[in-house]
């Protein structure tokens, strides 16, 4: 607690042991829907995109991104191909 309000931290510390597990639970979290259908995999911190056709891979890539944007994630531009 501080002096004004609680302290809510906006990172997850890496020296927590449990720390990949609850990355992990938050991106499972945050994409359920969409791993639920198969088209997104997420392992710690790569979302895999998979699906048959390109309209409906860009319409995926679309909602991650903005998933990952309304929760203050982002990814490194150099990771996408």
């Amino acid at each position: 607690m501080t002096l004004k309000e609680l302290f809510k931290p906006t990172i997850i510390f890496f020296e927590i042991i449990n720390s990949p597990v609850m990355f992990q639970t938050i991106i499972n979290k945050i994409f359920w829907n969409l791993i639920n259908t198969g088209k997104v995999t997420s392992f710690i911190d790569n979302i895999i995109v998979g699906t048959e056709e390109k309209e409906e891979h860009d319409e995926v890539i679309e909602k991650v991104v903005r998933r990952l944007a309304k929760n203050n994630l982002y990814v490194k531009p150099e990771k996408y191909k």
